[in-house]
This record gives structure tokens, sequence and C-alpha cells, in this order.
């Protein structure tokens, strides 16, 4: 088969979820699956040279860099893996809905982004032969806002890179970067981009609780880059009393994010809404401890090796800080179940199952 890949999302080298998702897939394809052609769709402005497709080892891979809209051209399969103009394509196509958070959390979009968004997702939607969506939520979630049959769709869990996120032997290093970030002694993580939807609010009401509790208080490090509303976020750190306990990282390299995991205390992601929850399973692949919310598809992904709370409440969040605090032989186990979580994920499996979806479409 000849399979195209639409990869606008990894034309950047700071990638966040989507681009972390295709750029893997890409790189597991290459690894289980050397039969099929596939060919690198990459739609570029005519004078743009701050974007480029990375490259990859595998003689199966051609690059398709098109600078003057010509489309992607025919193939037997083009696989969408974001949001985006499918143009005049005719053959089959498969789409992956990462999240339909334009939708369940509008409030964390412009309108601009959200009318955007709305156009290409139902062009995708109602075009696509399948549509691969990121946890059992998020499937659920293209069914209860778009009427397309059940065999439609189907849902393929994100995998982890475990050669960037595992346990350190050596935390030297590890130590020794936390000095250069300001940070001495345990820390709270916290991990994501600093926008009302990640919920980094309740997360600092919930310390602020804590601290007025008079219960000793580790740093909390927010890892992350600034988005939307971020100035939001300078009031709550001052009524909560914190001013002198965060600390905020800006970007941090898939190898610093791995120190941080395997140094925090714990890490605390109390999200609003996530299609699948990148975060939690690279803590669990560290053996971090982690506190995460209860809704969407954190639940799914976080399994019983994480401790669940609503993140609308921050006294539910406190308490599970608390807990881990004070409770050695829970944070034991935890520990042990996150470990054992994270076997459950890796993007050879999420590109076998997706090799698997392209065979049904096109069978030999």
């Amino acid at each position: 088969m000849r399979i195209a890949v639409n990869c606008r999302s990894i034309l950047l080298n700071n990638r966040t979820g989507i681009g972390r998702y295709t750029y893997h897939l890409l790189d597991a394809l290459g690894k289980v699956d050397g039969h099929n052609a596939y060919s690198l769709y990459a739609p570029l402005r005519l004078f743009d040279r701050k974007r480029r497709l990375p490259d990859f080892p595998y003689k199966n891979f051609r690059r398709q860099v098109d600078r003057f809209h010509k489309g992607v051209g025919p193939a037997d399969i083009y696989h969408v893996p974001c949001p985006d103009d499918i143009g005049h394509y005719e053959g089959k196509l498969v789409v992956t809905v990462h999240d339909l958070i334009y939708k369940t959390y509008p409030q964390a979009h412009t309108q601009q982004t959200i009318d955007l968004t709305e156009r290409y997702m139902g062009q995708m939607v109602r075009r696509a032969d399948k549509i691969i969506c990121i946890s059992d939520h998020t499937r659920e979630d293209v069914h209860r806002f778009f009427d397309v049959p059940r065999q439609k769709t189907c849902a393929i869990l994100n995998g982890v890179d475990h050669a960037i996120f595992y346990p350190i032997e050596d935390l030297a290093p590890a130590q020794a970067f936390l000095k250069t970030i300001g940070v001495n002694g345990g820390f709270v993580l916290f991990v994501g981009t600093i926008e009302p939807r990640k919920n980094l609010a309740g997360l600092l009401q919930a310390m602020g609780q804590l601290k007025t509790a008079g219960k000793k208080l580790p740093h909390l490090v927010v890892a992350g880059m600034r988005g939307w509303m971020m100035e939001k976020i300078t009031p709550v750190i001052e009524q909560s009393g914190l001013k002198d306990r965060v600390i905020f990282t800006g970007f941090v390299t898939d190898a610093q994010l791995n120190m941080l995991y395997n140094t925090c205390a714990m890490f605390v992601f109390p999200s609003f809404y996530e299609g699948f929850g990148f975060p939690i399973v690279e803590a669990f692949c560290a053996g971090a401890l982690v506190v995460a919310s209860k809704t969407s598809s954190c639940l799914q992904i976080s399994g019983d090796a994480a401790l669940l709370v609503d993140p609308a409440r921050p006294d539910d969040i406190a308490g599970a800080i608390m807990r881990l605090m004070e409770d050695a032989a829970l944070a034991q186990q935890l520990r042990q179940k996150a470990l054992a979580r994270a076997k459950s994920f890796s993007f050879e499996k999420t590109a076998r199952e997706t090799v698997n979806v392209y065979e049904q479409l096109c069978p030999n």
C-alpha cells in the first residue's frame, strides 16, 4: 500500500501532544512495518525555512514537501493525525481525533480557533473512512457531537517512548539540574501548557489550603509553556500565599522533564479535560507518584496507579497530596503500580493497531 501521512504537526522541534503522537507513531511504523510505502506529506509555505521534516532512517519512507499547494496526490490511504484541510484528496481517508476540547471546553479557545477547528474537524469526520480516537473517552465524544456510525470509529491508545521516560539510577545530573532552576528538597510537579483547562489554579488553591492548615509545604515546580489566559495565574499565587514557593521552568527538554518526573515528591495533574493525558503515562514510566483527575480520559489512562480527584474541588486535591506525603505504604504501592501500568503503553503497539486499520481499509 501507498500510505501518505500528514506531517504538519512535526515540522517544528518543540512538539506537544499531537506532534508527539505523530512523530512517535511514524517512528514506530518504520520499525514494525517494512512492507508498506509511506509518504511523509509536509504542506509548507514557499519561503518557510523554519519548518522542516524530521529525518527518519527507514527505506520505505519518502519525503513529500508541498510548497505550491498541490495536495497530497495519489495514495491508497491518507492519514491525517491533526485537524487540517483535506483538500481534493479522494482516496481512503484515516483521521486521528485527539480530543474535542473546542466543543467540551470552549472557554479554553478563542472564537477564531473554535471556528477553524470546527471547519477542519467537521470535514475530516464526514469524509473519513475510519476515525482513530486516542482514548475511549474521545471516542464517546466523537459520537456525542457527530452523527457517525459506530463501526466508523475505533480507539487506539497512544504509546510512550520508554527510551526517553524511564527510572534514572544515577540522580546526580538531575540534582544538578534542579539547582539551576532553584529547587532544593522535595517538590510537587505540574506539567502542561499554562491555560485554564489544565487547572493550575486549582492546584495552587489546594496548596494554599495546605499552607493555611500549617502543613510543611514543598515547592511547586511548573514545567510548561505560557498559554491562554496565563495572566490570571499571578493573582491566584498571591492570594494563596505561595509567591515564594512556585517555580516556573518554562519549556524543558525531554531529558530535563524525565529528571523532574524522577525527582519529584509527586506529580499532580488536575486537568479538567484531556483527550489522552501524555504526562500521566510519562510520570508512570519514571515511577512517580501521581495525583490525577477522575474526569475525561484521565480515568482510563490512570487505571489504579494514581490517586484520583475531582479537579473542581481544591480540597480534594489537597487531601490527595497529604495522603501521599503522610502514607509511606500507599506511596510505595502506587510507585510499583505506576511502573507496571507504564508497560502497557508503547508506540509499537499503537503502530501495529494502526497498520491493522490500514489493512482493513485496503486488504491485499
